[in-house]
């Protein structure tokens, strides 16, 4: 089975998610800065949710270019992968909702590790369909980054219940480490 369609499907999901993040965002009520300020913790969460979403979209964009079989369990775990994806616009609500309390906080650090998880999961299935030697396989190698982040999400999600600020904080450092697309695969895609 070839990953065209896989693709399709994923960047669609992934289209309908950014355009729920922006349509629950709330409108100042007010003409003046100061309405603006009462918006701007949801709107620097939107941003960070945009970036993260736009960093797996790219990554897995990378991934399926160097894959050349997919089967049921990559179709599944690709699945997965969108579920925790698409929680990101229903915390970022609960999160502005509660004024950034710790628990929405923690959970969208649990959901950015559930994402992750599954990204990882879903190599790992595209590695085993195509083999040990596949391109993906040689690119990524032992994934010491990966397994970084979904540590810093899960470290984040638990500073939640003491300091939101900090996990927040967490959850940028990540973000900032994926925003350049992966170097590893980006060297597999020029061969």
């Amino acid at each position: 089975m070839r990953a065209a369609r896989l693709e399709a499907f994923t960047d669609g999901v992934i289209a309908i998610i950014i355009t729920i993040m922006v349509l629950d965002m709330r409108v100042p009520q007010g003409t003046d800065l100061q309405a603006v300020r009462g918006v701007a913790p949801v709107f620097l969460a939107y941003v960070i949710s945009y970036v993260n979403v736009g960093i797996f979209w790219n990554n897995h964009h990378h991934m399926l270019h160097v894959t050349e079989r997919i089967d049921g369990t990559v179709l599944w775990s690709n699945l997965a992968l969108l579920f925790w994806l698409s929680l990101i616009p229903f915390v970022i609500r609960w999160m502005d909702e509660t004024g950034f309390a710790a628990l929405p906080t923690a959970a969208y650090g649990l959901v950015l590790a559930g994402a992750a998880l599954c990204y990882w999961l879903l190599r790992g299935r595209i590695i085993a369909v195509n083999g040990s030697n596949s391109r993906l396989a040689q690119a990524t190698g032992r994934d010491r980054k990966g397994r970084l982040s979904l540590l810093l999400y899960v470290v984040g999600a638990a500073l939640a219940f003491w300091h939101p600020v900090v996990s927040i904080a967490l959850y940028v450092v990540v973000a900032v480490i994926w925003f350049v697309p992966d170097s590893r695969i980006e060297s597999v895609l020029k061969d």
